[in-house]
C-alpha cells in the first residue's frame, strides 16, 4: 500500500503524497526571513554610496561582491510527524538560530511555533495523541541533552545532562511517559577540550520516576536513532565504530611540525579581526575556524551522503555504507538485520511498516519483509510517514 511520506533533502522539506510525485514544500517562515534580510540590506545600502564608497566597496578591495540577502542560509534540520494526525513538525536553522514549525497537510498551512531560539534543536519527535514533543538540545561545549516541550513548543525542559551527547529521542507507545534515546559519552583532554565521542548505546528514561536504563549496547558499534513498536520491539541503526585515533606520539610529532603554521594562522586571524572591525570585511571570505564541539556523528552522515551520491546507479550502496544496518530487536532480546545502507528511517509503531533512506533513494519495508522503492533523490537526511 502506497503511503504519503515527507523527507528532507539538501536542507529542504519535500512531500510525496500517496500515489503522487514528490514536490518541494515552500516555507512562509523562510520566505519571511529572506524578505526581512532584503529589507535590512536595502535600508543600509546607502552606506556604500557617496563619499567613502570606494573604500567600503567589498567588490573593489576584497574581491567579492556584497552578499545577496536572498541567499540567507535557512535549512530544515529535523523532521517528525505531528502530535495530531495529518501534521508535520520540523526544526529549521536560520543563521544560527532555531525555529520549530508545524505544517497542516490538508491545506498546506504552516504555523511558526518557536523562532529565534539560541540553542540548536535537533531530532524532533512527536507522537500522535500526545501533547509533548521530545528533541535534542545541542550545547556549545559539545554535549547535548534530551529535552521535552509542549505541543506548542513552549516550556522547554532538559531532562538529561552531563558529559554526554544524547540524541534521537522517541516516545514509547502505550501509557506512561517513557523515552528512548541514543547516548554517547563526551571525551576531553587534560585541558578540558572536546576530544571525541564514546560508543553510542540505546538508553531509556521513565519521566515519571526519573529512572534511566541502558537498553542495548555494542562494544564495537554505535547504536543510533531508536524507535519502538507497540509490541515492544526496538528498531535502531547500527554503525561500525570509527577508526581509532592516532597514537599520542604521532599527535605530538604532528603538533611540532604544525607549530609554525599555527603561529602564522594566529597572527593572520588577529589582523583579520581588526580589519573586519574597521572595514566590515575580513581578510578572507573563506569559512571561519571549526567550532568547538563539532557533532562528529553528523559529519559522518554528511560523508555517507557524499559517498551515496557518488555510487553508480540509483540503487547502488557504497561498500562503506553497507555496514550501516537497520536492526530489529524483539521484546525477548533476539536481533535481526532488516536493511543495510540506512541513513534515516521511520517506523509505524502499530503496523511495523518502515520507510528508510539510503542517501540517494527512499524505500518502503513492509512487515512481511517485502520492499518497494518509492523514489530516487540525492542527499535525503530525514524521512517520515506523512499520513
Amino acid at each position: 500500500m502506497d503511503r504519503a511520506i515527507a523527507f528532507v533533502a539538501n536542507g529542504s522539506l519535500h512531500l510525496k503524497p500517496a500515489g503522487g510525485e514528490a514536490r518541494p514544500v515552500e516555507s512562509p517562515f523562510a520566505d519571511e526571513m529572506r524578505g526581512r534580510a532584503q529589507e535590512i540590506h536595502r535600508r543600509h545600502a546607502w552606506k556604500a554610496e557617496g563619499r567613502g564608497a570606494m573604500f567600503m566597496s567589498r567588490s573593489l578591495f576584497w574581491g567579492a561582491p556584497a552578499r545577496d540577502p536572498s541567499l540567507l542560509t535557512i535549512a530544515v534540520t529535523s523532521l517528525s510527524r505531528g502530535t495530531r494526525a495529518g501534521e508535520l513538525l520540523y526544526a529549521m536553522n536560520a543563521e544560527g538560530r532555531s525555529a520549530v514549525c508545524r505544517l497542516r497537510l490538508e491545506d498546506g498551512v504552516e504555523r511558526r511555533l518557536l523562532h529565534g531560539f539560541e540553542q540548536p534543536i535537533q531530532d524532533l519527535c512527536a507522537f500522535p495523541g500526545r501533547d509533548e514533543i521530545a528533541c535534542s538540545l545541542q550545547h556549545k561545549d559539545g554535549t547535548a541533552g534530551v529535552a521535552v516541550m509542549t505541543a506548542e513548543a513552549t516550556d522547554i525542559a532538559e531532562i538529561t545532562e552531563g558529559e554526554v551527547r544524547d540524541a534521537s529521542p522517541c516516545w514509547a507507545p502505550g501509557p506512561g511517559r517513557r523515552l528512548y534515546y541514543a547516548s554517547a559519552g563526551v571525551g576531553r583532554d587534560a585541558r578540558g577540550r572536546h576530544a571525541g565521542l564514546g560508543l553510542s548505546a540505546i538508553h531509556s528514561v521513565d519521566l515519571a520516576r526519573g529512572v534511566v536504563e541502558t537498553v542495548v549496547s555494542d562494544a564495537r558499534r554505535d547504536l543510533l536513532a531508536p524507535r519502538v513498536a507497540t509490541d515492544g520491539a526496538l528498531y535502531y541503526v547500527s554503525r561500525p565504530r570509527a577508526a581509532a585515533s592516532r597514537p599520542a606520539v604521532w599527535r605530538a610529532a604532528t603538533d611540532a611540525l604544525l607549530l609554525p603554521l599555527r603561529l602564522l594562522y594566529a597572527v593572520f586571524q588577529y589582523l583579520s579581526f581588526f580589519t573586519a572591525k574597521y572595514t566590515g570585511r575580513p581578510l578572507t571570505t573563506a569559512g571561519g575556524p571549526e567550532q568547538r564541539g563539532t557533532d562528529l556523528r553528523r559529519m559522518q552522515v554528511w560523508s555517507n551522503l557524499i559517498e551515496a551520491e557518488q555510487a553508480s546507479g540509483d540503487d547502488a550502496v557504497p561498500e562503506s555504507l553497507r555496514s550501516s544496518l537497520l536492526v530489529r530487536r524483539s521484546a525477548d532480546g533476539r536481533s535481526e538485520t532488516l536493511a543495510e545502507g540506512v541513513l534515516s528511517f521511520d517506523l509505524d509503531p502499530g503496523t511495523g511498516e518502515i520507510v528508510y533512506s539510503t542517501g540517494n533513494a527512499v524505500h518502503r519495508l513492509a512487515p512481511d519483509g517485502s520492499r518497494q522503492k518509492l523514489l530516487s533523490q540525492a542527499a535525503v537526511t530525514h524521512v517520515v510517514f506523512a499520513d
